[in-house]
């Protein structure tokens, strides 16, 4: 008989508007926290800790001061404006089609759904795509035959000009209220540019799906407040823009035609691995525009479950941010000297901690973290190996 194994925290999605669920005793939770189906907080609580007690400690005045979004909801979803939702996607047909099943359970319902197929090696993918025909929402496929997100991005921009763009990656799936939560911040904050939201963790089976969320998990430890980001209100240098990912980021069609096509020797297939979207939305603030965090427009996301898989993905988050660095100075050189100003915080900030080690636990294997700024320092060769790639 195989014995059950328990995972490294339970996830609970909870709505203080309704009664509180029965959580373990004797093991630790993550806790999503909506106000009337709005996230406005997320909780790791230890073995025993009173739910109710912890919330109120820690949400309490932002709970009071939360408005009911239903009535507002309502509207967008009757008059919201149309949007495409691209899924890139290579070789990874289970996880894409539960992506896409979580799409098609939207409570929004004006949109279409344009899946990437990058370098596939086989069917599988299309084989996905076709066994959703005749569905009301309808789901195409592209191919893109050279491997790179960035060009499975650019791909997809193209072969839908003019049009508002809601990117998810295929190892996540959506919150049945993300694009009303993306329509909203959109008609709300009509000089917006970009609508950025949460990823939160679809689960914390393994140690390594822990670190991954203590680490700063897929939104760099931006929390669930609102905000709007300008070059006025944040630099655009540094610290790393602070408003999520590419994993869940929607575009205006103007937006992109502002900076250009997301840099192809940045992001998954290309040496420097990752940081296309860091790039872009870097340019976009220093460009003049305004990116909104919006917390109701919410993913959630697969983290990798096991160590080797996660120390490869933090070695190439650092090397994407040093080589998207690389990108900027290369495009722009009059950064650099803002850049120099800014080296000593950003020093400080990797030796001792910053918004994304703030909320590691003493069991964090210090390896993670070595493995990450060993990354920082292959960013720049990484960079230009990626461009001169044929």
């Amino acid at each position: 008989m195989t014995r059950a194994v328990r995972p490294a925290a339970y996830v609970l999605d909870v709505d203080v508007t309704e009664p509180l669920p029965e959580v373990p005793g004797t093991d630790r939770v993550w806790v999503l926290v909506r106000y009337a189906t709005e996230p406005i907080g997320a909780l790791l609580l230890d073995p025993g800790t009173d739910l109710a007690g912890a919330i109120e400690d820690a949400l309490g005045e932002r709970i009071r001061a939360a408005v009911d979004p239903r009535p507002r909801r309502a509207e967008v979803v009757a008059s919201g404006p149309p949007l495409t939702v691209v899924v890139c996607t290579r070789d990874r047909p289970r996880s894409l089609a539960r992506c896409l099943e979580s799409l098609l359970a939207q409570e929004y319902r004006r949109f279409r759904v344009l899946v990437v197929d990058n370098a596939p090696r086989d069917d599988a993918v299309r084989d996905v795509v076709r066994s959703l025909a005749g569905q009301r929402i309808p789901v195409e496929r592209l191919v893109v035959p050279r491997p790179g997100l960035s060009r499975a991005r650019n791909a997809a921009v193209a072969a839908a000009p003019g049009e508002t763009l809601a990117w998810i990656d295929d190892d996540e799936v959506a919150d049945r209220y993300w694009l009303d939560g993306i329509a909203r911040a959109l008609l709300d904050h009509p000089g917006a540019d970009a609508v950025a939201g949460p990823v939160a963790p679809a689960e914390l089976a393994t140690e390594a799906q822990l670190w991954c969320e203590e680490f700063g998990g897929l939104t760099k430890g931006r929390g669930y407040q609102p905000a709007v980001f300008t070059a006025a209100t944040h630099d655009p240098l540094f610290p790393l823009p602070p408003f999520g990912s590419g994993a869940n980021l929607t575009t205006r069609p103007g937006a992109l035609a502002t900076i250009g096509d997301f840099d192809t020797a940045l992001g998954a297939g290309t040496p420097a691995s990752a940081s296309e979207d860091t790039l872009a939305l870097t340019r976009l603030l220093r460009a003049g525009g305004t990116i909104v965090y919006q917390p109701g427009a919410l993913t959630w996301h697969y983290h990798r479950r096991d160590l080797d898989g996660l120390r490869r993905q933090l070695t190439g988050y650092g090397t994407g941010l040093t080589a998207a660095y690389t990108a900027l100075v290369l495009r722009h050189p009059s950064v650099v000297p803002g850049l120099v100003r800014l080296a000593p915080r950003a020093l400080r900030e990797v030796l001792r901690g910053g918004v994304r080690t703030a909320s590691i636990g003493p069991d964090f294997p210090p390896e993670l973290l070595r493995a990450n700024r060993r990354g920082m320092l292959r960013g720049p060769v990484a960079y230009l190996r990626g461009r001169w790639r044929p």
